[in-house]
């Protein structure tokens, strides 16, 4: 039944009463809320499903870079992408494996794995960023704001821990002469850094890797490229830069130190000669440079023998042969040289020889070399590649040939056998010297692996043997020498650059090192201004793990004599003992023989700052005093008891000894008590 109003009737709505509304905008705020709730929820979810996929145990990735925190929640490491932003949609999460496959530019290859997993001790993660373009780079940004860093190479001026000045775009990480180039890397370096903060990052060998730095933020810059670099691809492989490595992240800096030794650097599987340990060497450079004959050399084993020091060997340097890249004594030099070294074997000197890889063009071997094809060669093959080195021009011999290996070694050989010849001082070998365009043997992807098989060549004559250069080389058995020092007090190459140095060679795996000669080159007149330098080197050098005479201390007066023949008695006494007890443990574990001394006191960040002292084994400290001037200095003792040389016993450590007294013919050095 239907009912009808009227046309002219409008319906009346109904009034919500005053007490209904109220009841009405809870029910409305009500829903709100648990939309708003929902929606929350939601998002939290996705957010927390999200950052579970971009942490891998203590690593959080983030778009532009990554950070890593240690057991306590500090934050330990810090990484910037420079090169591209991930796009973290692209990335998941499987297994130890955090993956992307997208930045903002486009497809890429980028993981971060977990490879160790053990909370309570190491944890270390594996990276790598692969660009699928050509001749482009990757540029990741590592701070350093946050802790001390060691490690890297020898420098023309060397800090401990690393001071860098500066900006500097990344440039090649290849050995280099930094004596006559100055800029550029030393002749022993690895790609491995460690902080203070029990944090440590290798750089995989198969990276075309360039370092730089910026001091005023304080980071350094990891590229990887090929483009305007003497890397190359590996054979048949498109130019794809890869920036990859492994950082770890331990309890202490020794432990995770010992454990990256362990894990990533070889070993020396043999000791050098225990003479060369215990006894001076003696070389013909500072003294002489080029201008040797045998009357000089006699005379000077003569004056050795009147002054009344030991010799481990004497070390004839250049230049004995007729013309660079002869293997044979200059007859004008040497009128009788079997009588010399017959002469020298019954006064019971051992005689090691300079050599290096050049053959210079009016060398008679430098046809043989061309004839045989035992150099670096031009890009097309056919040509030997000209270099200019310190000596002048020739050619440079390709140890990447088996060829060039064993006709070098036979002519050493020869040497050895014709005049008795114990080993050779093999110089130079650093990949600045390679052409700027070049073809080996071998392929070179990484330039430095020319140093590697030059180090490889001389490792037969390892027992008193030593080498400049150093890459990839732990295993070699040989002493490696840093590069040469002038007749300065400074970090330049001077004498405050010593202890930086050899802790820094110590840590990249070399336990076996030459401080070089005592007062340095002298390439300035030899005066009475330099004795008070000259006496400082030599007592930093008798706790070294070899001394090394040029400059003779009878060259000034009897007070000289009288300090370098206390020291080399404390040397062959006190040290020698030690050092070859430590070298004996090297081939097992890998530990330096000379360390810092944060080495016993990990956690003190004190200790990580001190640049001249040092520790040999954990159980000897040496405090050397480096400034013109000074008798006395201030020494900083780590936890534990110690025992000075003059007998004080300090038991209320650590602690700083300011202003402690050490007179022009001593050396503060502290035992530890056990």
């Amino acid at each position: 039944m239907y009912s009808f109003l009227p046309e002219n009737v409008t319906p009346v709505k109904q009034k919500v009463s005053k007490e209904q509304k109220p009841l009405i905008g809870a029910i409305l705020l009500g829903l709100l809320l648990v939309i708003s709730a929902v929606v929350s929820w939601c998002y939290y979810s996705i957010s927390l499903r999200k950052a579970d996929r971009l942490k891998t145990e203590l690593l959080y990735l983030k778009k532009d870079g990554f950070i890593i925190h240690n057991n306590q929640g500090k934050v330990v490491f810090r990484m910037a992408f420079q090169s591209g932003v991930l796009d973290l949609d692209s990335c998941a999460k499987q297994g130890e494996v955090l993956s992307c496959t997208r930045s903002e530019k486009g497809p890429l290859r980028f993981f971060v794995q977990t490879v160790i997993k053990d909370k309570v001790t190491v944890m270390c993660y594996r990276v790598r960023w692969e660009e699928y373009v050509a001749d482009t780079s990757v540029l990741h940004t590592m701070y350093w704001d946050n802790a001390y860093w060691y490690g890297g190479a020898e420098m023309r001026t060397q800090h401990w821990p690393i001071k860098l000045s500066g900006y500097q775009e990344p440039r090649p990480f290849v050995t280099s002469d930094v004596y006559s180039f100055g800029d550029g890397f030393g002749g022993i370096l690895e790609s491995y850094w460690l902080s203070s903060n029990a944090t440590a990052i290798k750089i995989n060998a198969s990276v075309p890797f360039h370092l730089g730095w910026n001091s005023t933020e304080k980071v350094f810059f990891l590229e990887a490229r090929y483009k305007d670099s003497p890397y190359k691809p590996p054979p048949g492989k498109e130019p794809f830069p890869e920036l990859s490595y492994r950082v770890c992240v331990g309890s202490d800096a020794t432990s995770i130190h010992k454990y990256m030794v362990r894990r990533y650097f070889n070993k020396p599987s043999r000791i050098p000669s225990e003479s060369a340990f215990k006894y001076p060497i003696w070389s013909t450079w500072s003294l002489y440079k080029a201008d040797i004959n045998q009357e000089k050399i006699l005379n000077f084993t003569e004056s050795i023998k009147k002054y009344q020091f030991n010799y481990s060997h004497i070390e004839i340097d250049d230049m004995y042969s007729r013309y660079y890249g002869d293997f044979d004594f200059d007859p004008v030099k040497f009128p009788d040289a079997p009588a010399m070294f017959k002469k020298l074997k019954e006064d019971g000197f051992k005689v090691t020889l300079w050599i290096h890889p050049f053959i210079n063009y009016n060398s008679s071997n430098f046809g043989i070399g061309i004839e045989r094809g035992l150099f670096v060669k031009e890009p097309t093959g056919r040509l030997p590649a000209m270099v200019q080195w310190w000596n002048g021009i020739g050619a440079l011999l390709d140890f990447t040939n088996p060829n060039t290996k064993e006709w070098f070694q036979n002519n050493l050989r020869r040497l050895r056998t014709k005049y008795g010849i114990s080993s050779f001082k093999f110089d130079a070998g650093e990949t600045s010297y390679l052409p700027h365009q070049f073809s080996t043997y071998q392929s070179l992807s990484d330039p430095n692996m020319f140093s590697r098989r030059y180090t490889e060549m001389a490792d037969q004559f390892y027992d008193l043997a030593e080498l400049r250069v150093g890459y990839q080389s732990q295993n070699i058995s040989c002493f490696f020498r840093i590069i040469d020092r002038d007749s300065e007090w400074g970090y330049e190459l001077g004498l405050k650059s010593l202890i930086p140095t050899v802790l820094t060679i110590s840590m990249l795996g070399y336990p076996f090192i030459l401080p070089d000669m005592i007062g340095g080159n002298a390439y300035t007149n030899v005066t009475k201004d330099m004795k008070e330098l000259y006496i400082r080197w030599l007592e930093l050098s008798a706790f070294m793990p070899s001394m090394q005479f040029s400059i003779p201390p009878w060259h000034f007066d009897k007070e000289v004599i009288e300090i370098a023949q206390k020291f080399t008695r404390i040397h062959e006494s006190l040290v020698a003992p030690l050092l070859l007890e430590l070298a004996g443990e090297v081939t097992d574990t890998g530990d330096p023989i000379i360390r810092p001394i944060w080495w016993i006191s990990p956690n003190d960040e004190a200790a990580h700052k001190v640049d001249s002292q040092f520790l040999i084994g954990d159980t000897l400290m040496v405090a050397p005093v480096l400034e013109p001037g000074k008798q006395e200095r201030d020494v900083y003792l780590p936890a534990g008891k110690w025992r000075s040389y003059k007998g004080e016993l300090y038991q209320r450590t650590p602690i700083l000894l300011t202003d402690y007294p050490v007179d022009l013919d001593e050396v503060a050095y502290f035992l530890w008590v056990s």
